[in-house]
């Protein structure tokens, strides 16, 4: 196992090589064509923002509008926006909160998880047409320690929020 290198210490060659391929990948990925392109390949008519929503929700049975809109790292006025679309064309709907009569939770109707079942259809076929011709090792090691990255990107992001500053109203430090 690697021991961690200090925050000031060069940064290897490697490591700046994942990072622009992470932004190449992401750059790819994030394109409005391309989005619109997988779009109509699953039949599904939705918004970058609405799709992200939908796959959240659809790795978890249900969730408070607070605690989508921090998964999705949004603020809770954007996801109740999204929602109410969503809610609107027949995707999600709103359901009491069992352990708070006053809130209520948001959930993928069928409608919703069909849509996100062609979405990630879609959205596989497309990745494995590009990595076909990758033998089943490479992929398997690939994917491993894809899990890896971003589990280890995660742990550091919460460890980090925890260390964040405080801000007042004013935007001054606290």
């Amino acid at each position: 196992m690697a021991t961690p290198q200090q925050p000031d210490a060069p940064v290897p060659a490697e490591v700046i090589q994942i990072e622009r391929e992470l932004h190449r990948i992401s750059y790819l990925s994030s394109r409005a064509r391309q989005h619109d392109r997988m779009m109509a390949l699953a039949g599904v008519p939705l918004d970058r923002a609405a799709v992200s929503l939908l796959r959240a929700l659809a790795d978890v049975e249900r969730l408070r509008v607070g605690e989508l809109a921090s998964r999705l790292n949004v603020e809770a006025p954007h996801v109740t926006r999204q929602a109410q679309r969503l809610e609107r064309a027949g995707y999600v709907e709103r359901v009491p909160d069992p352990d708070d009569g006053r809130a209520q939770l948001i959930r993928l109707t069928p409608t919703g998880r069909d849509a996100v079942d062609r979405i990630r259809e879609t959205s596989r076929r497309g990745m494995w047409a590009a990595l076909s011709h990758w033998d089943t090792e490479d992929l398997r090691r690939l994917a491993g320690l894809f899990q890896r990255m971003v589990d280890d990107f995660l742990d550091y992001a919460a460890a980090n929020e925890s260390q964040e500053p405080s801000r007042s109203p004013a935007g001054h430090d606290a």
